[in-house]
């Protein structure tokens, strides 16, 4: 039998014409991952241009001769790219290019997940309005659904039961993270943070300057609130904690230009400790906690640092920064009304105030350009009474 398969099969090896291989084969080393390579070749070409071949470039690590490989019909992988080029190409892609990429195997998603291409991204658009605050909730937000996700896991119900008997990797078969699905269990990667903010799905604390679409009765305040991304019109919704008995305030259409991170870490239900007192002179500017009663959180408020009563404002002989004594100005209102000017003490300043005129609490001082332009932006057209 064995004698008649060999006489059967000989002639055919003997007279086929063999093609001498080009000589870069010799280098390729044919394994599984480079099999995977060859398959998945067309995809990501396709994804970068109709059609990637290198032509008139040597890379001594991977082939010779481009044109040898070209004029074989062959085509160099984007994954056979050296990796300092692979890195720099992924690096210049947009978020939503990083996501198509991450998508077309799995080492390239392991590379586009990664944390240093997504800090950039996030830093530059998120960077502005996303403070300590926000990172810490996000971190609760992973926390909390992994132990959900665990829990899920550990006591499934009764059809689960039944189908692990049938067919046990139904349930117990982890799910592969997709970043184009907006339903996929986060995990704490920058690049599932930057998603979570993105879809919407993740509401965030921030502030937000003259709250409720410039009420009168907020002009030149910055409050805390709760927000929610809207990608179809780049503004977000708010959600104000309620105040005293007063139910939940909500605000559509928020533009970027209203939104800031909390400039201190301190809770609107906090006292801030106040540290820059001793340093304060007329014409600083400022920004104070104020609230209506107890029961109400604090709104960061801006006013300037003012003269005394009995100073003549002469700058060669102003004593104002030595006394004990601080006034503070709110120039958006009408002279003679009781919310323009008040008073704080330099050296015991906690919360003063009373139900009438509310009370005033922690104060910082404000000296970035950029924060000054934005109250500067936002002053009233109109003095307020």
């Amino acid at each position: 039998m064995l004698l008649y398969l060999f006489l059967t099969c000989f002639p055919f090896i003997f007279f086929i014409k063999l093609k001498p291989l080009p000589p870069w084969a010799s280098e390729l080393k044919f394994s599984l991952p480079s099999i995977s390579k060859l398959i998945i070749n067309s995809s990501i070409l396709t994804y970068f241009t109709p059609k990637m071949f290198l032509k008139r470039m040597s890379f001594s690590s991977k082939v010779d001769n481009f044109e040898e490989v070209e004029e074989g019909n062959g085509a160099i992988s984007v994954l056979d790219l050296p990796e300092l080029v692979l890195e720099c190409i992924i690096e210049r892609l947009p978020p939503d290019s990083l996501c198509s990429m991450a998508g077309v195997c799995s080492s390239l998603r392991n590379r586009c997940r990664d944390d240093h291409f997504w800090e950039k991204h996030m830093k530059n658009k998120w960077g502005r309005i996303i403070g300590p605050a926000a990172s810490r909730e996000w971190q609760w937000h992973v926390a909390s659904t992994k132990d959900s996700s665990h829990s899920k896991r550990g006591r499934p119900n009764c059809l689960m039961r039944i189908l692990s008997i049938v067919r046990p990797s139904w349930w117990i078969k982890p799910k592969v993270d997709d970043c184009s699905k907006p339903n996929s269990s986060p995990d704490d990667s920058i690049m599932s943070w930057f998603l979570a903010l993105e879809s919407g799905r993740f509401w965030f604390p921030a502030q937000v300057y003259n709250r409720e679409n410039g009420h009168v009765g907020f002009m030149l305040s910055c409050y805390d609130a709760e927000l929610s991304y809207d990608q179809r019109t780049d503004t977000f919704q708010a959600r104000y904690p309620p105040h005293g008995r007063r139910a939940m305030a909500t605000e559509n259409n928020v533009p970027w230009e209203r939104l800031r991170a909390p400039p201190v870490d301190t809770s609107p239900h906090d006292l801030h400790i106040s540290d820059c007192l001793n340093e304060l002179r007329p014409g600083d500017h400022i920004e104070i906690q104020w609230r209506r009663n107890k029961e109400f959180p604090y709104g960061w408020w801006y006013g300037v640092v003012g003269h005394l009563e009995s100073c003549d404002r002469n700058e060669n002989y102003c004593r104002c920064h030595q006394s004990d004594t601080v006034a503070l100005e709110f120039n958006h209102y009408a002279p003679g009304s009781r919310w323009r000017h008040t008073t704080v003490n330099r050296k015991e300043h906690r919360e003063e105030g009373n139900e009438a005129d509310g009370f005033y609490g922690g104060i910082r001082k404000v000296s970035s350009v950029e924060e000054l332009s934005t109250w500067k932006r936002l002053w009233p057209s109109d003095v307020l009474e």
